[in-house]
């Protein structure tokens, strides 16, 4: 498996790192390759995009020419998990004209809805699929604030959607690339309908009891 991480800003040796181990959990062989020029996204499988400045990014995807074959993977049904200012870019409105959204998920949002950088915090979250809660970590991060139909909600934070699912898109505000626990890119990438917790993550809960 090839997959590739949008390298022009963000967390890109996390989310590289968080796809190795969701990928060794299923013992698949996996290539990370980093984004920054046209020309590698129609070589991967599946496709990664982290935060950053929304504004940024988008500006660097559309003069480096990555944004029409991002939007040509997403057409083709090929994975893309976009996370905090990716998902802000990935979507269909960002109520910010700085923005060039892809528009390849139904959805808006509200940019930096959690506040500033001081306001950070991480959460225990109930996600669709996974049996246990994820050490969901909230960094300046945006508010789904409006879904359309063919949207699938995977998770709410004190009632707001953080989490999406359309098609072949995972959404989410947070950073799951920020925590040893690899489950959202293994629901975004091998459709776990229950995937399992990290093995230190299984001995500190035995530890417990």
């Amino acid at each position: 498996m090839k997959a590739g991480v949008i390298a022009v800003q963000g967390d890109v040796s996390e989310h590289a790192d968080t796809v190795r181990r969701a990928a060794a959990s299923h013992g698949v062989d996996v290539e990370v390759v980093e984004i920054r020029d046209a020309g590698v996204v129609p070589e991967c499988d599946v496709l990664l995009m982290p935060g950053g400045e929304s504004t940024t990014i988008s500006r660097l995807l559309r003069e480096e020419g990555i944004d029409e074959e991002i939007r040509a993977h997403v057409a083709a049904d090929k994975p893309l998990l976009a996370t905090c200012a990716g998902l802000i870019v990935a979507s269909r409105d960002a109520k910010d004209d700085r923005v060039a959204t892809l528009d390849v998920l139904d959805v808006s949002v509200d940019r930096n809805a959690f506040g500033r950088q001081a306001d950070s915090f991480e959460a225990p979250l109930a996600v669709t699929g996974l049996d246990e809660p994820f050490p969901a970590v909230f960094i300046r991060a945006p508010v789904i604030d409006e879904v359309d139909e063919g949207v699938e909600i995977l998770a709410e934070w004190d009632g707001d959607p953080v989490a999406v699912k359309q098609g072949s898109v995972i959404a989410t505000s947070f950073h799951p690339e920020l925590t040893p626990d690899s489950r959202i890119h293994d629901l975004a990438f091998f459709g776990q309908e229950h995937a399992a917790l990290p093995a230190d993550t299984d001995a500190d809960a035995e530890a417990d009891a």
